[in-house]
């Protein structure tokens, strides 16, 4: 796509200050063979403060580097910064704005101030965008690397659950969290995230990566075809009059690389009230074993209620905590959880049973919907309602799938995202798919 490449040019002779896409920035590395990259701020870096976005944590000096921090030093990047975010990570209120921390304020889209740029990693999307690195750390739980990539017109990779190390990293939730890479191309996606994966013995899901994995994910990246791959649709936004036209464009596309689109008869029911339960259960005692290691004074979720209401002018101007209270009142019910987590597994296995029925390689579709206007009065549900809003991503979060997404479409001149999830571990297949018509793409 031709007219994806001039966004590039233009986000790239601009800066991310601009877009208070960063909490710090720390001096480029001298070093011509080192890659400069930001992390997200809920990531340990020895040293320096790590505030998930939270008033409440201006003071919690990491005292060692997360594991994937370590893994980039050693694989030959440099630390640029640490970026901007939605304040814990969209988990404090179901009226938060994405994008926004009582930390740093608002993290605003490249292409327009009045827009957002989705969350919860948007300072690392816009740091990627606005052209202050080419890559960048973002974690996701439920769609945060993936929206903001798709949101600002850059590539994001969710890895399969397990494939990247959580240690030192502020969770929300064990068993969705994960890191990923966001950055101007497939290939440092691929090099990226080839660099921070691995096991960890401190992060248990990391044990279970097949003996048998293939790491050469760069590799992948150099792929130019789609030879006898099959997509199953996910039709969430083609119904629209763009989405029919975006459709045919895909579809041409795929075929053109040797591939096939599958129109499937998806009958799922999305999990959302077991998926919201889960995260509030897991977050509570998550955040209290990261704080317990921690140097934050504050060691309760009770305590972080408690400040952000004596502080609520500061830290709540725009909306409240109501997460955070049902999360204490979460925490109380196992049995709900374990109910909770069982339907999951069974939503899950309806997604493989799925691709095993219509034989497929991976799922394809349209990450989400275009940016909107920010709403600091009704947050992004307002902000949302009368906007083309959808997300195919969902299912491959809880699912623990992996899922990139390419910048393809745009929708009144913002950038649209193309998905890719596939099956547990088949993180390589994708970025060869997303390489592929990437190419295409910048061909259009």
């Amino acid at each position: 796509m031709k007219n994806y490449l001039l966004l590039l040019f233009i986000f790239h002779h601009l800066q991310a200050d601009d877009f208070n896409a960063l909490i710090k920035e720390y001096p480029s590395s001298t070093d011509s063979s080192k890659i400069n990259i930001v992390v997200k701020d809920n990531i340990d870096i020895k040293g320096t403060v790590t505030s998930a976005g939270s008033l409440a944590l201006e003071n919690n000096i990491a005292k060692e580097n997360a594991f994937l921090i370590d893994k980039l030093l050693i694989n030959g990047f440099h630390i640029k910064g640490k970026a901007n975010l939605s304040e814990w990570a969209n988990f404090r209120s179901t009226n938060s704005i994405s994008g926004w921390s009582s930390i740093n304020g608002q993290t605003m889209h490249p292409l327009n101030k009045e827009y957002n740029p989705c969350g919860s990693s948007s300072g690392s999307a816009v740091a990627v965008a606005s052209g202050i690195v080419d890559v960048a750390i973002g974690t996701e739980t439920n769609g945060s690397i993936t929206c903001p990539a798709s949101v600002v017109g850059v590539v994001g990779m969710k890895p399969t659950l397990g494939l990247v190390s959580r240690s030192g990293i502020i969770p929300i939730s064990e068993s969705q969290d994960t890191a990923g890479p966001i950055g101007i191309s497939v290939e440092i996606v691929a090099l990226t995230l080839q660099s921070i994966a691995g096991l960890d013995s401190s992060d248990l899901k990391t044990k279970e990566i097949p003996t048998s994995f293939d790491f050469n994910f760069k590799e992948a990246a150099s792929n130019k075809t789609l030879n006898g791959k099959r997509f199953g649709l996910l039709d969430s936004g083609f119904n629209s009059e763009h989405g029919k036209n975006f459709l045919k464009i895909l579809v041409q596309n795929v075929r053109d690389l040797g591939g096939e689109i599958i129109f499937i008869e998806d009958e799922r029911k999305y999990p959302s009230a077991e998926e919201y339960f889960v995260l509030l259960y897991e977050f509570k005692y998550g955040l209290e074993d990261y704080l317990r290691h921690s140097s934050e004074q504050k060691k309760s979720l009770k305590e972080i209620i408690d400040f952000n209401n004596e502080n609520s002018k500061v830290v709540m101007p725009f909306f409240n905590q109501e997460i955070f209270y049902a999360a204490e009142d979460a925490a109380k019910d196992l049995n709900k959880y374990r109910n909770s987590k069982a339907a999951l597994m069974a939503s899950k296995n309806k997604t493989l049973e799925l691709m095993n029925q219509y034989n497929l390689d991976a799922f394809i579709g349209l990450t989400r919907g275009p940016a909107w206007k920010i709403n600091y009065q009704g947050g992004d549900g307002e902000a949302t309602k009368d906007t083309l809003s959808f997300g195919n991503g969902g299912y491959a979060a809880f699912g623990g799938l992996p899922h990139i997404t390419i910048p393809y479409f745009k929708i009144n001149n913002f950038p649209v995202g193309l998905s890719f999830i596939g099956r547990p571990w088949a993180d390589k297949q994708i970025i060869s798919f997303a390489a592929a018509l990437e190419k295409e793409a910048n061909d259009m």
